[in-house]
């Protein structure tokens, strides 16, 4: 993995205080749901309160500050306040079952656990599990759709108004280096609980420089933020570039199609980042056609494949739209659309940003030419620094990163001990030496072409062999999805005695569409062995995260012939 300056500096988590300096009237962040308007002059003096209760609670540097809630501005003010003490934020999803989030609290072991109204019940649940091991305190973040009386569901709660300090005056920083860990961003486990992606300052920071060269930002774009704040999509993928140049953020309890719509219409959206599923449905919404679309420069997709007919819908508006790579291992944004790229190219992600490189590798770890298929390999100093006290996946997916797993102090840094070894990476140099040499796996098929572009062709693990041939289901479905009754489709796997497997399309859509149908729709379009030879039908697909949709769901309810 690349190595950040250990070296500690007076600006590294210094984000609100200056930007506030450089833009200090100028609106950073709108909260739709209140109508209030933050000026990066406010956000800082937010954020020194918010830096006093931290060290009021006891928030030491490298503890974490775990939070519980939808996105809202005190989010934003953790973010700059963890930045400015050396703590930790590590937001949960909501979405999680009491059983999930006391593991993941156990693991992340925060000292201060912040809690909106909506989830008090569920963080009581979590806080009287028998299993729970952590010990911090806690505290409740009023909700103006929650009942206030659900915030006594939970036991010897603060309230944060009035825990939160009066004195918003510039605050002492901690002595912090690039390689000290800011974020924790939880992602996919193999055994099925999440894991804990660290993200250091210089992590956060370089994803932010690969952002802003490789799209263009300005310090007057405004976007309407539609991933949650528990996702990497929330913070990095266009939240901090946009503070980190000066522009506006605008977040919302909940987001619907139409309230992002009327949104990039009020406030005069210019960049907007979201799931192909939120921007189908925007296009299919009652006001796309009225709506004024005419300030947004660029629109990016990502999270997975976005289908042909969405983004002609996009395109018919005058709207440039491109597909993005990324993930929370790495980035999350990973590359770029030359200008100028030709529309034949739309089905790529584009070529590698500024400060990235890729390459495509086989099985064996061998770099593959242009135009043949394996898994697709990233290093960047945007990369992040491991995974929380997990080192035989940090290995599988860093190979030689020597990552902090735990947040040192200043005076195990002036030791020698780097702040990225140990735990993380769960080996000695002699091992390191000979892994992978700093490249993230990232469990992903991809092709290169002659000019450079990226394919993604799903994932590694949602490849099949139908007699003696590889299917990659991202190609059967993107075929699939071209057909006028198909909403959106997952092809899975399911054995067959001749062929050993076949796919099974599962669709949303018109359900008097029939196999004959589909698989007449096809010829000429997909070879006969990727055809899938069985259908099913959905009212709505699962989904994980903003909007992603759940495949293993899928495959779990459908994977049967």
């Amino acid at each position: 993995m690349f190595s950040h300056d250990e070296t500690p500096y007076d600006w590294v988590g210094a984000w609100s205080e200056k930007r506030a300096s450089l833009s200090s009237d100028s609106v950073g962040l709108v909260d739709a749901t209140t109508g209030e308007r933050f000026t990066y002059a406010e956000l800082d003096r937010r954020a020194n309160r918010v830096a006093r209760l931290l060290r009021e609670e006891g928030v030491a540097e490298g503890e974490r500050v775990a939070v519980l809630s939808r996105n809202r501005p005190e989010l934003v003010d953790l973010f700059f306040a963890t930045a400015k003490t050396g703590g930790v934020l590590a937001p949960l999803s909501h979405r999680l079952a009491a059983d999930e989030l006391v593991e993941m609290l156990d693991d992340v072991d925060p000292a201060l656990l912040v809690v909106e109204a909506p989830f008090a019940a569920l963080a009581a649940e979590v806080l009287a599990h028998d299993a729970r091991e952590f010990d911090c305190s806690v505290v409740a973040l009023p909700a103006e759709d929650a009942d206030a009386t659900t915030e006594d569901a939970i036991p010897d709660r603060e309230a944060w108004d009035d825990a939160l300090p009066a004195d918003d005056s510039p605050v002492e920083t901690a002595d912090l280096s690039m390689n000290d860990p800011h974020l924790f961003l939880h992602t996919g486990g193999s055994t099925g609980v999440p894991k804990e992606t660290v993200l250091t300052h210089g992590s956060v920071l370089w994803n932010s420089f690969n952002t802003i060269t490789a799209w263009g930002l300005r310090p007057e774009d405004v976007t309407p933020m539609v991933f949650p704040m528990f996702h990497t999509g929330g913070w990095n993928v266009i939240t901090v570039p946009l503070f980190h140049l000066g522009g506006t953020v605008v977040l919302a309890r909940e987001f619907e199609p139409g309230e992002v719509l009327r949104l990039a219409e009020s406030e005069g959206a210019t960049v907007l980042v979201a799931v192909p599923a939120v921007l189908r449905m925007m296009a299919t919404h009652d006001d796309w056609e009225t709506t004024d679309l005419s300030t947004l420069r660029f629109v990016k997709s990502g999270g997975g494949p976005c289908r042909e007919s969405v983004m002609e819908a996009w395109w018919d508006r005058g709207v440039d739209l491109s597909q993005g790579y990324g993930l929370t291992e790495c980035g999350p944004n990973n590359f770029t659309m030359p200008e100028g790229w030709p529309r034949e190219k739309a089905d790529s992600v584009g070529v590698p940003a500024m400060h990235v490189d890729a390459r495509v590798v086989s099985d064996d770890g061998d770099r593959l030419p242009a135009g043949e298929i394996g898994e697709l390999e990233l290093a960047s100093p945007h990369a992040a620094a491991g995974y929380w006290r997990n080192p035989e996946e940090t290995r599988e997916t860093f190979g030689d990163v020597s990552a902090s797993s735990e947040g040192r102090s200043p005076s195990d840094r002036s030791s020698g001990q780097s702040p990225r070894e140990d735990e993380a990476s769960g080996g000695s140099e002699d091992e390191q030496s000979e892994s992978s040499g700093g490249w993230v796996s990232t469990g992903d098929l991809a092709r290169r072409d002659d000019e450079g572009y990226v394919y993604i062709e799903g994932r590694k693990k949602n490849m099949y062999v139908s007699g003696g041939e590889n299917v990659y289901p991202a190609a059967v479905e993107d075929r699939i999805a071209d057909h006028p009754n198909v909403e959106e489709v997952v092809v899975v796997p399911v054995p067959d005695d001749q062929w050993g497997q076949v796919g099974k399309a599962v669709v949303q859509g018109d359900e008097s569409l029939t196999l004959e149908e589909l698989t007449e729709f096809l010829d000429g379009r997909l070879a006969r062995f990727k055809r899938p030879r069985h259908l099913a039908f959905v009212d709505e697909m699962p989904t994980s995260g903003p909007q992603k949709i759940d495949r293993q769901a899928v495959e779990e309810r459908f994977g049967e012939a």
